[in-house]
């Protein structure tokens, strides 16, 4: 079984690379979680609303930007990933020094560009 991903900024409009991105990381077999601003089903699974305590999570996605991150960064932190992945537009210093000071990885990538490229 593949690692558990987080996505924050979980959207179900199709056009979003949030929900580009949910749809290619089952497609390559990884296991999803979302969490977003609206309540939605997608891909049979439910976007929450509610920062739930999710168990087991390898890598947490962001497609939301900076100025929406500060109040993520204790969640983040405490669900002890093994990575962030910075999207395209969510890049964060501030956050990205908390992460190292707590030792969990980050890179700013495309979570998109990394499946696509096997690099996941």
């Amino acid at each position: 079984m593949k690692k558990k991903t987080l996505i924050i900024g979980a959207n179900s409009n199709p056009e979003r690379y949030a929900y580009k991105a949910a749809q290619k990381l089952l497609a390559h077999g990884h296991q999803i979680e979302l969490l977003g601003l609206r309540s939605d089903v997608i891909f049979n699974q439910t976007i929450d609303t509610e920062r739930k305590d999710y168990q087991d999570i390898d890598t947490v996605t962001l497609y939301i930007g900076p100025k929406n991150q500060p109040s993520y960064y204790d969640y983040v932190v405490s669900l002890n990933p093994r990575r962030v992945v910075f999207n395209p537009g969510t890049e964060n210093p501030e956050f990205e020094i908390l992460l190292k000071k707590n030792g969990i990885a980050y890179e700013q990538a495309c979570t998109l560009v990394l499946l696509g490229t096997n690099q996941y």
